[in-house]
């Protein structure tokens, strides 16, 4: 669930010193003692303003799942097939990949805090309209809209941790944000079945709402972390001139490159870029793939209510925070000891790779496990527990290739190749559902699931052959890597 806009340099904002400016011929500005630096900020106040990332990231995620047991309502109240009873889950899953290509650019020109606060507010808005809207044509828009709000506030956040937090104290707040739009999608099921089976679907819509305006809340609370917004206020505050903004026409150019061309570039001629591309939105497509098939399943083979196949998705939640465990362990017990084997800021990049290497292990293993299991004679504790290994797989394999592309690529470039990652995960995953039940229904639990199981397969040897030749590819990119 997580991407970086244009100057999200996720490996390191303090590679290189804060340009210095005199103030009145003799004193000088040094942002890097300036106390509105946010490496300087108190521990309260970076702490509120990573809720607010959290929350706004956990607003706009937990929308797209939240719909998904409303399909028979929407089948019933709009006479829509099947297939296109999924288009406001598959639509807003599209628009929250497309968010970032837009607001990512915005929030290096407006800042950060005017782009959470533009997400929270608008996809409010574009929420509540859907859950009031009187056609399926307008659900589905509105839907789409609100997803396309809240895109922003998933790739930005990535830019604020590394904004505000050294690189020695990045690692817990990383985590913790990481884990908000983890949750969402495995809690959107969960609330949904009940709001769903007691109030209707209107009030899935309604429910976002209520989550914008508390998360719109603690982003006012918050404060600006982009450094050159920073930068200009504080030097108009001290009486210095501030540069000349970059005409209009190179910031057009800029944004066209970095934030359109680029990614589909790099995704296309990168092979770390485009493989990895391929790896995550294959799995994303698989878990966007269980929103629309979950409820068939757990009803037709274990008779389940509605509400008890809805509390299924509570595995994917669990299975987030195992995961997240994982990584932090990985961390702690394989990279954190090659620092003091290698020079500063110099640990090969591959040395990230270890939690997808444990995915790339997890993901086969608990596809097959949950096809061949999920059968009448057989505990539905078994799948469940299959479902809680597979998200374990999935948060550890999309954590560590962005950890891995935010060390292999530099400045900008880092940018386009997550933004790349992202149009290619949500892409997918918005397509899954449209097809998933129909493959459920026609082939089976048992092969349906195979089917994924194989493909994960083919996959699996990606992040260990990147670990043994990484610096051998990289060192033939066209684009500025890592050197060691």
């Amino acid at each position: 669930m997580s991407e970086t806009s244009d100057s999200d340099d996720v490996a390191q904002i303090k590679a290189s010193p804060v340009e210095k400016t005199n103030y009145q011929a003799s004193t000088e500005f040094d942002f890097d003692a300036d106390p509105e630096n946010p490496y300087n900020w108190p521990k309260w106040k970076k702490n509120v303003q990573l809720a607010a990332a959290a929350i706004v990231a956990f607003a706009g995620s937990v929308g797209t799942s939240i719909i998904s047991p409303a399909h028979q309502q929407l089948i019933d109240e709009f006479g829509v097939p099947s297939t296109v009873a999924f288009l406001p889950l598959t639509t807003y899953v599209l628009a929250l990949g497309l968010g970032p290509v837009i607001g990512g650019p915005l929030s290096e020109t407006v800042g950060r805090k005017a782009v959470f606060i533009g997400a929270a507010s608008a996809g409010g808005l574009f929420a509540l309209g859907a859950g009031f809207t009187p056609s399926f044509a307008g659900l589905c828009v509105l839907r789409f809209f609100a997803g396309f709000a809240y895109g922003p506030s998933l790739s930005i956040a990535s830019g604020f941790l590394a904004e505000t937090y050294t690189p020695a104290d990045r690692g817990l707040p990383s985590l913790l944000w990481i884990l908000s739009p983890f949750l969402g999608p495995g809690l959107g099921p969960v609330l949904g079945v009940f709001l769903v089976d007691r109030m209707g679907w209107r009030w899935t819509q309604f429910t976002l709402v209520f989550f914008s305006v508390f998360s719109l809340i603690w982003v006012l609370i918050g404060s600006e972390s982009y450094h050159p917004v920073i930068q200009h206020r504080r030097m108009k505050e001290l009486g210095i001139t501030p540069p000349e903004s970059a005409p209009f026409v190179d910031t057009l150019r800029q944004f066209l490159t970095a934030g359109l061309l680029r990614p589909l570039h790099m995704m296309v001629t990168e092979p770390i870029v485009g493989f990895l591309c391929l790896y995550v939105a294959f799995v994303f497509g698989v878990l966007f793939n269980f929103f629309g098939s979950f409820f068939y399943i757990f009803q037709h083979v274990y008779g389940f209510t509605m509400i008890q196949s809805g509390l299924v998705f509570l595995a994917v939640a669990l299975g987030c925070v195992i995961g997240a465990l994982n990584i932090w362990l990985c961390g702690k017990l394989f990279y954190q000891p090659q620092i003091h084997r290698f020079p500063p800021h110099q640990v090969p990049p591959e040395y990230r790779l270890l939690p997808a290497m444990i995915g790339s292990v997890a993901l086969p293993v608990s596809i097959f496990i949950f096809a061949w299991t999920t059968r009448p004679s057989v505990s539905p504790a078994v799948p469940i527990l299959a479902i809680v290994i597979f998200s374990v797989g999935n948060i550890s394999l999309f954590v560590s290739a962005l950890q891995y592309i935010g060390d292999v690529y530099h400045r900008t470039n880092v940018a386009s190749a997550t933004s790349a990652n992202s149009l290619a995960r949500y892409g997918l995953a918005a397509v899954f559902p449209l097809f998933s039940l129909q493959l459920y229904q026609n082939l089976g639990v048992a092969w349906a699931s195979s089917l994924f199981g194989f493909i994960s397969i083919a996959l699996f040897p990606l992040p260990w052959l990147l670990f043994r030749f990484g610096k051998t590819i990289r060192s033939k990119s066209k684009y500025q890597t890592a050197i060691y």
